[in-house]
C-alpha cells in the first residue's frame, strides 16, 4: 500500500492540555475526559510536505513510486478520512460511521498575502455521537444498575429483550445483540486514514494513521450565561485529593465551603424510593491515599450521616451497591483491588425508604486485604423518626497503609419531609433528564388538577331508510308474530348513519403547584420544563403486576410513566413577590386508548 509524503500530525480535539496544540488556541485547557455531545467535537489533523503551502494543490508529480503503481511509493494527501468509534468501555468499539474530508479552506497572511505550511482537515463529530446518547434510569427503589454496560432502562428505541441463548425455562443471560448498551455515556475516538494521489493522478489509500485521545461524551447542555469553560473537571471524579467533585446535577443542595454553607436542604419524603446520585469516575484510586506514593484504593461507598434538627450529629453508615459494578483487577501481592482507570457512568439510591429498607454495610475497622468489597453488616439505626436531615458525600478507602478513608465529593444535604400526603389527590414525584445528563427528582404537593382534553374526528355516512317498516300485520287483518330471525330491522335502521364519529382523540392532562420557591431553587427546577425526557412515578394495577411477577427487577409497586411538560412560559423571578411558585402543566405521554368506528 502507498504511503504518504510528510507526516500527519493531529492539532485539535475535544481533549487538550495547556502545552499542547490547543494551548494557543484556546483560553486555558481542555484537559478533562467528560464531554457534552450538545456542544462541538471537533478534530483537526495538520498534513506537513517539503514547503507545501494551504493553498498548493497536491500533485500527481510528487508521487515517488513508479507512475504506474499504485501499491508502492508516497504521494500528497487529498483527503482524511475520521472513523468515529464509540464504546460503553466493554472493550467492543462501534464504527458510527466515516467523514471524508477535503482539506480547509486556504489562510492568507493579511499584509503580504504568504500562507501558513501544510494542510488542515477539519471535522465536528458531535452531531454524529448524539445519536448514541440518550438516558438511562435505574428502576424505582433499586440500588443501582444491574450493569454499568447496559444500563437500567434506556432512552432510544425499544430494543427486542426477549430471546434466550441457553436452554430451559430460565436460559443465559440476554444475548448483547438484542440489548440496548448503556445510553448515558460513550466512550469516544477517531481515528484517521489518509488518501492520497499517485503518480497517474489517481486517488488510492494511504493506510492508517493514528487515533485521537479516548474520551467519555455525555447527554449534557452548557448554557452560555451558567458555564464560562464548559464542565473543566467539576464533574469528572479523579484521583486528586484536594478536589471535591461534584455529582451530575445542578440542584442547590451541594456544600464544600467550610464552615459548611448551602443555599437549601433538598426536601424528601420517608416513603419515597427513588432519588438518586448519579457520577462518572475516570478515575478510581486516589493520590498518596495510602502513604506516600500508595494510591490504590479497595473500597468506594457513600457516607450517609444523619442528624437531628439541632444539628447534633445522630447515625452513621455507608451504601455501596455501585461499587458492584467497578472494573477490579489482582494486583502483585493477589489481592483484588479496584482498578485505576474506570471511565463509566455509577448512580446510587440514597433515598431514606431505600436506606432504611436495604442499606445495612459499613466499613469494618479491620479489613482483610483479599477479601472484597471489604464490607460488615451494618445493623444500628438509620433515618430515625427523630431524624431531621442527613447528607451523602463519597468516600474512598486505601487499599493498604491503614485502610485511611478518603472524602473525595462536596456533601449533598437532604432534610426529611414529614407531611402527610393527601389520601384523596396524593402527591406528584418528576424525574428529569438534567442538564449535566443525570437525573433530577422533585415532589410537588399543591393543588392538584386532572382531567381530559378531547377531540373527535367526524365523518358522514348514508342514513337509513326512514319510509319502510316492517310490521307484525298479514294483510292489516289477522295478526301474526313476525317472523324476526334477528334483531334487524327493515327500514326505520336509524339507530346509525349520518354523521357518525370516527375516531376519539383523548389525552389526560394534569397539572400540581409546587412549594414557594426561592431564585436559585426556581432556576434550578427550571430545568424539567427544558427537559425532553420527564417522568412521574406512578402506582396502578399493571405497575402492581411488574413487581409480583419479579420483585429483583421492579422492587417497587411504582414505574416510571412519561409525561410532556405542556407549560409554555413559566416565572423563575418575581421581584415584588419574592418567591415564586410553579404551575407543572403535563400530559401523560401514553394517550387515552380509545375504539375506532
Amino acid at each position: 500500500m502507498a504511503g504518504i509524503n510528510g507526516a500527519v500530525e493531529w492539532q485539535i480535539q475535544p481533549l487538550g492540555s495547556s502545552n499542547s496544540n490547543l494551548g494557543g488556541s484556546f483560553w486555558g485547557d481542555t484537559y478533562n475526559y467528560l464531554k457534552s455531545v450538545n456542544d462541538p467535537l471537533r478534530y483537526q489533523v495538520l498534513w506537513t510536505s517539503a514547503g507545501v503551502t494551504e493553498g498548493q494543490e497536491p500533485s500527481a508529480g510528487n508521487f515517488s513510486g513508479l507512475p504506474t503503481s499504485t501499491t508502492v511509493g508516497n504521494g500528497d494527501v487529498v483527503n482524511i478520512i475520521f472513523k468515529v468509534e464509540t464504546s460503553v468501555g466493554d472493550g467492543y468499539w462501534q464504527e458510527l460511521g466515516s467523514i471524508k474530508k477535503s482539506r480547509d479552506i486556504a489562510n492568507k497572511k493579511y499584509d503580504d498575502g504568504s500562507q501558513p505550511n501544510g494542510h488542515r482537515f477539519t471535522v465536528d463529530v458531535s452531531q454524529l455521537v448524539s445519536n448514541e446518547l440518550s438516558y438511562s434510569l435505574c428502576p424505582i427503589n433499586k440500588g443501582t444498575w444491574q450493569s454499568n454496560y447496559y444500563g437500567g432502562m434506556n432512552g432510544g428505541l425499544t430494543m427486542q429483550d426477549n430471546v434466550l441463548s441457553g436452554t430451559g425455562a430460565m436460559g443465559d443471560p440476554i444475548s448483547r445483540y438484542n440489548v440496548s448498551r448503556n445510553g448515558t455515556y460513550r466512550l469516544l475516538k477517531v481515528t484517521v486514514n489518509y488518501e492520497i494521489i499517485n503518480g497517474d493522478g489517481n486517488i488510492v489509500s494511504a493506510g492508517n494513521g493514528s487515533s485521537s485521545n479516548t474520551i467519555t461524551v455525555i447527554n449534557s447542555v452548557n448554557q452560555f450565561e451558567k458555564d464560562s469553560l464548559f464542565y473543566n473537571a467539576s464533574y469528572t471524579m479523579g484521583d486528586s485529593s484536594s478536589n471535591k467533585y461534584n455529582f451530575l446535577s445542578r440542584c442547590l443542595n451541594s456544600t464544600d465551603s467550610s464552615p459548611l454553607t448551602y443555599d437549601f436542604q433538598k426536601p424528601i419524603r420517608i416513603d419515597e424510593q427513588a432519588e438518586y446520585l448519579q457520577f462518572y469516575i475516570r478515575k478510581a484510586w486516589s493520590v498518596d491515599i495510602g502513604g506516600a506514593g500508595s494510591d490504590y484504593v479497595g473500597a468506594i461507598g457513600l457516607y450517609v450521616e444523619t442528624f437531628l434538627a439541632d444539628g447534633t450529629a445522630e447515625n452513621d453508615f455507608y451504601i455501596r451497591d455501585f461499587e458492584d459494578n467497578l472494573i477490579t483487577e489482582i494486583d502483585n501481592n493477589s489481592d483484588l483491588r479496584i482498578t485505576e482507570y474506570q471511565q463509566q457512568m455509577f448512580i446510587q439510591n440514597i433515598s431514606p425508604y431505600y436506606i432504611n429498607n436495604t442499606a445495612a454495610l459499613k466499613n469494618p475497622s479491620d479489613y482483610v486485604a483479599t477479601t472484597f468489597p471489604y464490607w460488615t453488616a451494618y445493623t444500628g439505626n438509620k433515618i430515625t423518626a427523630s431524624t431531621s436531615y442527613y447528607r451523602v458525600s463519597m468516600s474512598r478507602f486505601a487499599m493498604y497503609g491503614g485502610q485511611q478513608e478518603r472524602r473525595t465529593t462536596k456533601f449533598r444535604y437532604y432534610t426529611i419531609d414529614r407531611e402527610d400526603e393527601k389520601n384523596a389527590y396524593g402527591f406528584v414525584r418528576f424525574h428529569w433528564l438534567n442538564s449535566v445528563g443525570g437525573i433530577d427528582s422533585y415532589t410537588a404537593k399543591r393543588d392538584v388538577v386532572e382531567g381530559l382534553t378531547i377531540s373527535r374526528d367526524v365523518i358522514e355516512r348514508k342514513s337509513g331508510d326512514r319510509t319502510w317498516y316492517q310490521g307484525n300485520e298479514d294483510n292489516g287483518s289477522t295478526i301474526q308474530p313476525s317472523l324476526y330471525h334477528s334483531d334487524t330491522m327493515r327500514g326505520g335502521d336509524i339507530y346509525k348513519g349520518g354523521r357518525e364519529v370516527f375516531n376519539v382523540n383523548a389525552e389526560r392532562v394534569q397539572s400540581v403547584y409546587t412549594e414557594p420557591l426561592n431564585k436559585s431553587v426556581a432556576k434550578w427546577l427550571e430545568e424539567m420544563m427544558l427537559s425532553p425526557n420527564v417522568w412521574i412515578e406512578m402506582d396502578t394495577e399493571a405497575t402492581q403486576m411488574g413487581n409480583l411477577r419479579n420483585d429483583d427487577l421492579r422492587p417497587s409497586d411504582k414505574e416510571y410513566i412519561p409525561v410532556i411538560i405542556t407549560n409554555s412560559d413559566i416565572e423563575t423571578v418575581n421581584q415584588e413577590n419574592g418567591l415564586v411558585k410553579f404551575n407543572i402543566e403535563y400530559t401523560l405521554a401514553h394517550k387515552v386508548i380509545t375504539q375506532r368506528n
